[in-house]
């Protein structure tokens, strides 16, 4: 069983009816369409750039279940050897609840020789409701400072609070105003879909929304899961700049239920995939070309990669 390391990519036979092959050329694919499309800056790079610039992050929901405070999980991502964190909101405001500031979380992060990569919030910003927007708009903005202060770069922006159907070029103007708010407080917005969200569910409605915000800094924060949950694919990544991914959820998806009827529970987490793609010459060598696609990726996984 594969992950991201497999891709569906038409291969033609002799008649022109195109045969869909596995996932496990994913890498290669989207490596190499850019590099003849559009001649990626990134590809110039030598070897040992390319592999300074790609890191693996810990999703700490994956190991929610073991009832960690963030002090906790943040040593576990260390002590795993993971080059950084995806923090979630929630756990930062038990943070500071229980009377820590963010100028000590910042020291434990630092301290622990790790990133905080990302944070995944809930503000209800792209709602279509005016007063759930500004709502949503305000709270992401105090998420952002928040973030900011601690290092942390950048900001999962889910479609949460929007009812279907959403009008993208609505979505858009506001994915700008989003992206505005993102310069100001020094925390940038990764624009994020949900594959079982009815809403916001397909790569393309994301695409487009990205597309009309019309904006250099616009940024998409793909999931494996959720690209399979949603029936988008992964056709579509390749019409993607690698410069316009810079967290890219890594987790598979069971191949014992209907998509459709796939919930979060039944993602399926990495490491065991991780060992298999180390031991394979053929896996290894795709491994290498997408780190010259990707910036960074946010694994959904728990356990010693290196």
């Amino acid at each position: 069983m594969a992950f991201f390391f497999d891709k569906r990519k038409y291969a033609y036979t002799k008649t022109p009816k195109p045969i869909m092959t596995t996932r496990r050329n994913l890498l290669k694919s989207l490596s190499l369409a850019p590099l003849a499309t559009m001649g990626l800056p990134a590809l110039a790079k030598s070897k040992s750039e390319n592999e300074a610039t790609f890191r693996f992050s810990l999703n700490t929901s994956t190991i929610r279940g073991q009832k960690l405070s963030l002090s906790e999980m943040i040593e576990v991502t260390a002590r795993a050897g993971y080059d950084g964190i995806e923090l979630w909101m929630m756990e930062i405001d038990a943070y500071l609840q229980s009377g820590k500031s963010l100028t000590q979380l910042k020291k434990e992060v630092d301290d622990a020789g790790i990133e905080a990569v990302n944070a995944i919030g809930f503000a209800t910003w792209m709602a279509q409701d005016s007063g759930k927007s500004k709502q949503g708009f305000e709270q992401i903005e105090k998420e952002m400072n928040q973030l900011a202060a601690i290092g942390c770069t950048r900001i999962a922006a889910p479609a949460i609070g929007t009812v279907a159907p959403v009008d993208l070029i609505e979505a858009g103007e506001k994915y700008a105003k989003l992206l505005d708010l993102g310069r100001k407080t020094g925390c940038m917005p990764q624009l994020e879909f949900w594959g079982a969200f009815p809403p916001f569910y397909q790569l393309g409605q994301a695409l487009a929304v990205a597309a009309m915000a019309n904006d250099p800094d616009a940024r998409l924060l793909p999931d494996i899961y959720h690209l399979f949950r949603g029936g988008s694919g992964f056709e579509g990544l390749k019409l993607i700049h690698g410069q316009a991914i810079e967290v890219f959820h890594l987790n598979d998806f069971a191949d014992t239920l209907p998509r459709t009827e796939q919930e979060d529970k039944h993602r399926v987490y990495p490491e065991t995939e991780w060992r298999h793609l180390q031991r394979s010459p053929k896996l290894s060598s795709l491994w290498e070309a997408i780190k010259s696609y990707l910036w960074s990726y946010s694994t959904q996984a728990f356990g010693k990669w290196r």
